[in-house]
């Protein structure tokens, strides 16, 4: 993966005004009934890899008992804002090996886009077959797939705090290179203080796009019988149900 984006690292106590818990809450429901659905047996553990601020934990926990990773330090202080009684682990959904602990499920929301090359896709695999007991299941959430991948295109939004902060941004999403694994999203933030100053920064999220045919393949190479999803707002979604041994 490469350098860390701004939103999550010096401008990370922003992250809840570009995106707040609640927007999150029908996605999560959704990701929650589809990890039902492939698990055989009673779901009760889920470990998030890239977890960032949160926010499907916020939801998710009123139904597991979540346990949630994120490289960034900082987006870990974040979700505790929010997920006090939740464990936190520092640590990459490419390398990360909890000794001695399997979870009924393991969920990768869209964090899982900052995975740039197929071989960043397949070890996050690995690293989700390691944490997950037999016949527990993983739900992969990319924001596209190659296929259905059509830059550029623009994006807006924001929120404003019970602190008088606020935040507005502008994303635009472009493909320089087709023929490669990543393209780029550009943000502009305008940044309300509460004393009412205003700063725009800008930040650079390199992200990964791949066919649908790797997320299958790197699930199955794990060990996961793989189903492919569209959810009702148009994106692929991969469950995989582990095999026994």
């Amino acid at each position: 993966m490469n350098e860390s984006p701004r939103l999550y690292s010096d401008l990370a106590a922003w992250f809840h005004l570009l995106t707040s818990p609640h927007e999150y809450r029908e996605e999560a429901e959704y990701n929650a009934a589809r990890i039902v659905e492939a698990a055989s047996g009673p779901v009760n553990t889920v470990l998030e890899l890239g977890s960032g601020g949160g926010n499907n934990a916020y939801h998710m926990k009123q139904r597991f008992t979540m346990t949630l990773l994120d490289l960034s330090p900082e987006m870990l202080d974040v979700s505790r804002q929010i997920n006090p009684e939740l464990e936190h682990i520092q640590g990459d959904m490419r390398s990360i090996r909890i000794a001695g602990t399997q979870f009924d499920a393991v969920f990768v929301h869209d964090a899982v886009s900052y995975l740039t090359s197929e071989a960043d896709v397949r070890a996050m695999a690995a690293t989700a077959a390691f944490h997950c007991r037999q016949l527990g299941c993983v739900l992969v959430v990319p924001d596209h797939i190659r296929e259905h991948f059509i830059p550029p295109y623009t994006d807006c939004g924001g929120n404003d705090g019970l602190d008088g902060r606020g935040m507005r941004y502008l994303m635009w999403s472009m493909d320089p290179d087709p023929s490669d694994t990543t393209y780029l999203a550009d943000f502009a933030y305008m940044l309300r203080e509460s004393d009412g100053t205003v700063r725009v920064e800008h930040d650079r999220h390199v992200l990964g796009i791949f066919p649908e045919s790797l997320w299958i393949s790197a699930l199955d190479g794990a060990g996961f019988d793989v189903t492919v999803h569209t959810d009702p707002w148009n994106t692929r979604v991969f469950s995989g149900t582990k095999r026994a041994t």
